[in-house]
């Protein structure tokens, strides 16, 4: 299945992709796509709905973030080891964990804002967990059965706010409009590899990440199980689990985004962004 959020920011409705490609607005059916939806019960009520049965999205609506309600943005940093090579970092012997605020989130399509006194935005294109069942303690082998769906994440950056500020990467990581997700959260019977999925980013029309997903140091069902060692994932989580190497600051010399610029990005399968750059 394929679940979108669509309507102006604050406002948005549930909606999902019939068989035949046209997009199918499900309010009647559900509240929103997050909560109990993402559990196995919610996830199994809708793939018994009749879609052509519900109205048509007008063409043209604005996409949502692809999932509501969202607990906790977690973020797994250098998990290419062409990514951490890039920026002279070494693998790490575990994953790296950071947090991205949820005010981060937004529509795939919205507009990407430099923040005052920006001089390092980079872009990150990254594959996206969203927990169903709540996760702790899980085992590796039981760890994909609580993925309610995958989708695809920008994990925005601001490299000097990250980097050579004090503090922890947080702050370079949650300004508004760092997190746009979607337009598709896609559920597991509709992604059979996790692990085989072309990941790529351009910025106005240069193509600076193409990579795939099989190249991870730690795979989907690894993060889900390590984390959960350390805090329980909830229902509406979602994991960005990392990007491969092309960001901005790898590149010689190092490139930022600036205001009035296009990124468009995507992953296999799970669709595609594209955002204009504004200035705060």
């Amino acid at each position: 299945m394929k679940l979108f959020r669509h309507g102006m920011p604050g406002a948005e409705k549930p909606g999902m992709v019939a068989p035949d490609g046209s997009h199918r607005d499900i309010s009647g059916v559900i509240d929103d796509i997050g909560g109990a939806t993402l559990l196995p019960a919610g996830l199994e009520q809708l793939r018994n709905v009749n879609l052509l049965d519900l109205p048509e999205v007008t063409p043209g609506f604005r996409f949502g973030a692809c999932v509501g309600q969202v607990p906790k943005f977690i973020c797994v940093g250098l998990n290419y080891a062409d990514h951490a090579a890039e920026t002279g970092t070494e693998v790490p012997s575990e994953p790296v964990l950071f947090m991205k605020g949820v005010n981060a989130i937004c529509g795939p399509n919205d507009n990407l804002e430099i923040p005052r006194g920006s001089t390092k935005t980079d872009w990150e294109v990254e594959l996206g967990v969203v927990i169903g069942k709540p996760a702790k303690y899980v085992r590796e082998e039981d760890a994909l059965s609580h993925v309610a769906g995958y989708c695809v994440v920008h994990d925005v950056s601001e490299r000097a706010f990250q980097m050579e500020h004090q503090g922890q990467w947080v702050k370079g990581k949650s300004h508004d409009s760092f997190g746009p997700i979607g337009p598709y959260l896609v559920t597991p019977d509709d992604v059979p590899d996790p692990q085989a999925l072309d990941i790529w980013l351009e910025v106005d029309g240069h193509r600076y990440q193409n990579g795939n997903t099989r190249t991870m140091v730690y795979g989907v069902a690894f993060l889900i199980a390590y984390i959960s060692q350390f805090m329980t994932l909830q229902t509406g989580d979602i994991i960005s689990t990392g990007t491969p190497p092309g960001v901005g600051l790898g590149q010689s010399p190092p490139i930022y985004l600036r205001p009035g610029q296009e990124v468009w990005l995507g992953i296999s399968g799970l669709g595609e962004q594209r955002q204009r750059t504004v200035q705060a």
